[in-house]
């Protein structure tokens, strides 16, 4: 079975402020112009709804509204899905060819590239590890969530440029296989979309 990241270049307080935000007037938005969605994503998940598990538009509620929240530990997906749609809304969807689908270990087959480039302020195994959800929202199996902050974002162009020099000053490259070395640009390119605007960063969802 594959799966798929789905990365977004946002403002990483600003779009975590909308969790218990009590913000109606969003939600209102949500509803008028993305009704088609909420409807598909029903659709997609009728079994669940009809065990019990929040709709789509219940469970975007309940996150900008602090809860309620399901009890049952199986109806979680919602509120991680229904955040992952808080961050579609405010940031811009990352181009993610490399990862979509993947297979297997892979997410943790770039990072060791990444780390073989001195690069390990930023992973991205940990867009299914959902320790950076916010702390209020039930912690579902999927889809994963993690996020890069600005501060993981500066620390990973540093150690980027470090790198570039001391591959420079030695002439000498850590050996990487091409598909490895074609996703780990693509981390870096979200890096440096992320680094040209203050306070931007990326939070990723595996599913």
């Amino acid at each position: 079975m594959s799966s798929s990241l789905s990365v977004y270049l946002l403002d990483v307080a600003a779009t975590r402020a909308l969790v218990g935000s009590r913000d109606d007037q969003l939600l209102e938005v949500i509803r008028d112009k993305f009704g088609d969605d909420l409807a598909r994503d029903d659709d997609y998940f009728s079994h669940e709804i009809e065990q019990g598990a929040p709709t789509a538009y219940e469970a975007l509620r309940a996150v900008i509204h602090s809860g309620p929240f399901s009890e049952n530990e199986d109806h979680a997906f919602q509120y991680g899905y229904a955040y992952q749609r808080l961050c579609s809304l405010t940031g811009s969807f990352l181009d993610n060819d490399c990862f979509t689908p993947h297979r297997g270990d892979w997410l943790s087959v770039v990072d060791q590239g990444l780390r073989d480039l001195g690069i390990t302020a930023v992973s991205v195994e940990s867009f299914s590890r959902n320790s950076d959800l916010p702390g209020l929202l039930p912690n579902p199996y999927t889809p994963g969530c993690g996020e890069w902050t600005p501060e993981h974002i500066a620390q990973a162009l540093e150690q980027f440029e470090a790198t570039k020099q001391a591959v420079d000053e030695s002439g000498h490259a850590p050996p990487l296989e091409p598909e490895v070395v074609e996703a780990v640009m693509q981390c870096l390119s979200w890096v440096r979309h992320a680094g040209a605007r203050s306070g931007f960063g990326v939070i990723g969802f595996r599913s």
